[in-house]
């Protein structure tokens, strides 16, 4: 199924499960395919409980949460910090699970894929990628910082990028141009489907998203793909000005979750621990993420996820 139909797509709870309450999922948008193929079906399969979800990005989402406009009872974030934003008055706590490193995709059809195939391949070095993005012609997506992680994150891997290979520090302008860049930045559930149709050349992307869409991608070092823990000091040096005059600073990117409401509901508790569990683990695993010992932070976690540590 292509992206640009996953992109307008949500999945209900069948009517038979609904008495027994459901799970409503705001999730980071480069969970899609999962939550809506693998892991929200599966949830709902094997516990009775009804699953929807909604992708988008995390700050994004938040901030629609914040202000009332959307009340689920499950969030999962990609970084902390769509989170903790919601603290105290909707949640005390999250917990930390999963990880998948930023990649850039392409597409294997345009005139620029057989250059970005010999740097994927190793047989280019990776500062061509850095160069090629500046070049005239060259139709590069990436999701908003102002409103996504993962945007914030390449934003500071091409800040990194140059630095760590010593190329000429204006390159990032060139390469970006501003934050939110008209010619660049697209919704995150839709960026893929238009690299997918030829409307880019290369785009921002999770290696999980790569992996499960099929797409050919660039590999980057650890040192600068934000998919690491233990390099969090690393991603810290790099740094970005949002649209609104706010400083970002680098940080992994973790998958997180908390269940959202002071009444919140056994389904949403449910869901969360599904995917701490095995099935969840391996699902996550076959999707590409690399999936760790479930890490709490923060109070008052619910006692049914408690054992799941």
């Amino acid at each position: 199924m292509s992206a640009a139909l996953l992109a307008a797509c949500g999945s209900n709870a069948d009517s038979s499960t609904a008495s027994h309450g459901q799970a409503n999922v705001a999730y980071a948008g480069s969970l899609q395919l999962l939550n809506e193929h693998t892991v929200g079906p599966a949830f709902a399969k094997a516990t009775g409980y009804g699953y929807s979800g909604r992708g988008a990005g995390s700050f994004g989402l938040s901030k629609e949460i914040s202000s009332g406009e959307i009340s689920p009872n499950v969030f999962e974030s990609i970084g902390a910090a769509p989170i903790t934003q919601l603290e105290p008055s909707r949640t005390s706590w999250y917990v930390s699970f999963a990880a998948s490193p930023i990649v850039v995709v392409y597409n294997p059809h345009t005139s620029y894929a057989p250059t970005l195939k010999l740097i994927s391949q190793g047989k280019l070095p990776l500062s061509r990628l850095f160069k090629l993005f500046a070049s005239k012609g060259f139709l590069l997506g990436r999701t908003n910082p102002n409103t996504d992680p993962q945007g914030q994150a390449f934003y500071e891997m091409v800040e990194l990028g140059v630095r760590r290979l010593h190329l000429p520090k204006g390159l990032v302008q060139q390469d970006l141009g501003p934050v939110d860049n008209p010619a660049q930045v697209f919704s995150e559930t839709s960026l893929e489907a238009r690299l997918e149709a030829g409307q880019l050349d290369a785009a921002s992307a999770f290696e999980s998203q790569a992996i499960q869409l099929h797409l050919p991608y660039i590999s980057l070092p650890a040192s600068i793909n934000f998919g690491s823990s233990s390099l969090a000091k690393d991603y810290a040096t790099a740094s970005l000005t949002l649209s609104g005059g706010s400083v970002v600073h680098g940080v992994p990117l973790l998958v997180d979750a908390t269940v959202l409401g002071h009444n919140a509901t056994s389904a949403a508790d449910a869901f969360v621990r599904y995917q701490l569990q095995t099935a969840g683990r391996r699902a996550f695993v076959h999707a590409g993420y690399n999936v760790f010992r479930p890490i709490f932070v923060g109070t008052r976690v619910p006692r049914s996820l408690r054992n799941t540590r």
